[in-house]
């Protein structure tokens, strides 16, 4: 971390470094000991109350002692195709009865860890391909007093750091286009070239990245600042970490260059606190930088100045929300703004800001080394440009493949990712994750392009495809995307806090033999009133994974309701039959 920015740029006072300071905290006590935030209200001048309001709201903070060994136990989309629910149930039979100062066993939305399923944490330390066996013993070697181990890496992966086919540096001098531009500080000219591209935002929205650096650029203010969103939350989302791991130089140009278009002076990297790996060596790039001139207050002796530090989230799907980022990083609850004003001219600290994600920053900094035109060609069917996309589920080699825009995704799932477990045929696949739903096995011949997905009902999105073998049910699928969302929201509006705890109620019905005459009406209407009156994107998506099952495996739903049977042999107690 930078601390001297604080000095450099006039932030309000108070609530700023609230999180750091927390998590500072919680470091040396192993939670917020009241007395110690007590000093804090009075170290930073901010009410208790306000301390407490924020402390409570995100979930890497605790109140209260932990017990001696917390364990938290993924459950969503892939750790649950991949047994994360028998996991838990084997740990939960290993140390019931053991006291819940002892051992206290969770479930936790998702690590990122969905290419290596099923995960957990141990008292903050993630583990994945775990079977029940090895995460009993570690859980036993912290209550023994004996340190855990570090997390295992994917050497297959990381050794040397994987090829990514688009970088355009096969070695050094890197930065060319930092290294350019402070030579020919041509702001237009790099704006055009990202228009030309047809780069939009690979978080999910897929705004044109061109178009937000230019409303940036033209926005008044005192102080503007470019963001980059690397709090991948969603289950089956995981490309933004193989990208950090691999070329973090192409996520820090592409910042740098935001920086010097738009008139920013200085850049945060917001960071999921579950990627302590990602953190370091993007740290140990933007050290590197400051070494070479290439961040700081006279860029490679010029007169551009650009300053760039780290932040690390502490915790909530939510935060990947732009405008709760926003808040998270002001030292604040993780609420969603109203929308307008939009963070283009009103974001951090209310100045001009500009928030990308990973893959969009990695992918200008390509274009701006290799031009527009190499990058469109890229593209396949029709289709311009590359996308990194996650594989994960029911597949023999599940991970982070760059692939050319336009590829099916039949080949997606048979080809790069090798094919479903097991010989089994494929069922349904989600496109990004529980927020595209789901599409059947007819429609796996779709190709990876944003107007052909989107005229099938789905979204590309961020790129997070899950994949459903024969033999899942549909409706526990379902269920699980809504319960994700309804752990996940953040309760400031009525409509996703209720309506997202009414949807699980209802469908957990489902599962177990209960419904009414009225549910799927009821159902109809939750679904309007979270789509129309939700404050953010969550609570809109909250009813997509079930509309997207009830319109292409209308059978499944109406086996369970008419005739209390799943198809599957999944749900209701019995195993299949109510």
């Amino acid at each position: 971390m930078l601390g001297n920015l604080v000095t450099i740029y006039a932030e309000p006072r108070g609530p700023w470094r609230l999180i750091d300071e927390l998590r500072s905290i919680q470091h040396q006590f192993g939670y917020l000991p009241a007395d110690r935030l007590q000093d804090l209200a009075a170290k930073i001048q901010v009410p208790l109350s306000q301390i407490h309001a924020v402390a409570s709201f995100y979930p890497h903070f605790h109140l209260t002692p932990p017990a001696q060994a917390e364990v938290r136990v993924c459950a969503d989309m892939a750790c649950h195709l991949r047994g994360g629910s028998d996991l838990k149930r084997g740990l939960d039979q290993a140390f019931r009865g053991g006291g819940s100062e002892k051992v206290a066993v969770r479930n936790v939305s998702c690590l990122g860890r969905c290419d290596q399923a099923p995960a957990l944490s141990i008292n903050d330390q993630i583990y994945s391909n775990l079977d029940e066996h090895r995460a009993v013993g570690l859980v036993r070697d912290v209550l023994s007093g004996r340190p855990l181990p570090a997390e295992k890496h994917d050497q297959r992966r990381m050794k040397d750091r994987a090829p990514v086919a688009s970088d355009p540096y096969g070695g050094d001098p890197k930065y060319s286009a930092v290294r350019q531009f402070v030579e020919n500080p041509d702001w237009s000219g790099v704006i055009a070239t990202l228009k030309a591209s047809g780069l939009r935002g690979m978080g999910g929205a897929g705004f044109p990245t061109g178009s937000k650096w230019e409303i940036v650029r033209n926005a008044p203010g005192k102080e503007k600042y470019i963001v980059c969103n690397a709090d991948e939350s969603e289950p089956g989302t995981i490309k933004d970490r193989f990208i950090m791991e691999n070329v973090p130089y192409l996520v820090i140009e592409g910042m740098i260059m935001a920086g010097l278009v738009t008139g920013a002076r200085r850049g945060i990297l917001y960071i999921r606190h579950e990627y302590e790996r990602p953190k370091e060596i993007l740290q140990e790039e933007i050290d590197r930088c400051y070494r070479d001139g290439l961040l700081g207050p006279r860029i490679r002796g010029s007169s551009l100045a650009f300053d760039l530090e780290i932040f690390v989230s502490p915790g909530g799907y939510i935060c990947g929300e732009e405008s709760a980022l926003l808040e998270a990083i002001e030292g604040k609850r993780a609420e969603p703004r109203n929308k307008p004003p939009f963070p283009g001219t009103n974001g951090l600290w209310n100045q001009p800001t500009a928030i990308n994600n990973v893959e969009t920053f990695t992918f200008a900094t390509v274009i701006l080394a290799r031009g527009a035109e190499w990058f469109k060609a890229q593209g396949t069917n029709g289709a311009f440009g590359m996308k990194f996309v996650g594989i994960s589920g029911d597949v023999n080699r599940p991970g982070v493949y760059e692939v050319p825009m336009g590829t099916k995704y039949s080949q997606l799932i048979y080809e790069y990712a090798g094919g479903i477990l097991e010989g089994r045929p494929l069922l349904a696949y989600a496109p990004s994750g529980p927020s595209s739903g789901y599409l059947p096995a007819p429609m796996v011949d779709l190709a990876l392009d944003w107007n052909a997905v989107a005229a099938a009902g789905s979204m590309v999105g961020s790129g997070a495809i899950v994949v459903c073998a024969e033999g899942r049910c549909m409706l526990d699928m379902a269920l699980n995307a809504v319960r994700f969302y309804r752990n996940e929201s953040c309760g400031k509006c009525v409509p996703c806090r209720v309506g997202s705890q009414k949807l699980v109620e209802m469908l957990t019905g489902w599962t177990e033999g209960r419904s009414s005459n009225s549910d799927l009406q009821l159902l109809d209407e939750l679904t309007h009133a979270l789509k129309l009156t939700s404050i953010c994107g969550l609570g809109q998506v909250v009813p997509v994974p079930i509309a997207s099952v009830l319109k292409h495996f209308r059978g499944v739903i109406d086996e369970h309701l008419n005739h209390r049977r799943c198809p599957a042999g999944v749900c209701f107690p019995q195993g299949g039959k109510a």
